[in-house]
């Protein structure tokens, strides 16, 4: 992932928003790659809740959402050239040769790619690749920071069960 600045990073409070707004996103991307942190396989594949939500599934959704509001919104590339699940329902599927670390590995390359494709934008840049239509990348930014928030929160809630759980069964 990239730079380790924090939103609490007094540095941070003076930088232009653009540099905020990244600053928030790639935090949410650390904090979201994070919840795989020491889990065997089996604990990142754990399926707690009645969804098809895990932890594994979680980071997996969240690769799929960078690549198509990025590949997609502003890189024009489509849905099938890209390589993604066809709805956000099916970007949670895990794969059987899905492991901790590739899925780690893919949703790093997809925020490098994310990060290199925004670069040369504005924040007040259009971006006309969503299905949704022309879109300024502040939204793209301000949804993908709701996104990774969501889904953080589930990640906490979803890690603290499972080292609960490990935690019971080995007392």
């Amino acid at each position: 992932m990239a730079d380790e600045r924090t939103t609490f990073d007094p540095d941070t409070f003076t930088q232009p928003l653009r540099e905020q707004f990244e600053v928030f996103l790639d935090e949410h991307r650390r904090m979201l790659d994070g919840c795989l942190d020491s889990l065997s396989e089996e604990e990142a594949r754990l399926q707690l809740v009645g969804s098809k939500t895990t932890l594994l599934g979680l980071v997996k959704h969240a690769t799929f959402v960078e690549q198509v509001w990025f590949g997609e919104a502003i890189a024009h590339r489509p849905r099938g050239e890209l390589g993604v699940a066809a709805s956000p329902d099916e970007s949670f599927d895990i794969a059987t040769d899905d492991t901790v670390d590739s899925v780690r590995s893919s949703y790093s390359d997809a925020c490098d790619e994310s990060r290199r494709l925004a670069a040369g934008l504005d924040l007040d840049d259009v971006v006309t690749g969503n299905r949704r239509g022309p879109l300024p990348l502040r939204w793209v930014y301000l949804h993908l920071l709701r996104e990774l928030a969501q889904h953080c929160g589930h990640a906490d809630i979803l890690r603290e069960m499972i080292l609960d759980r490990r935690a019971h069964s080995v007392a």
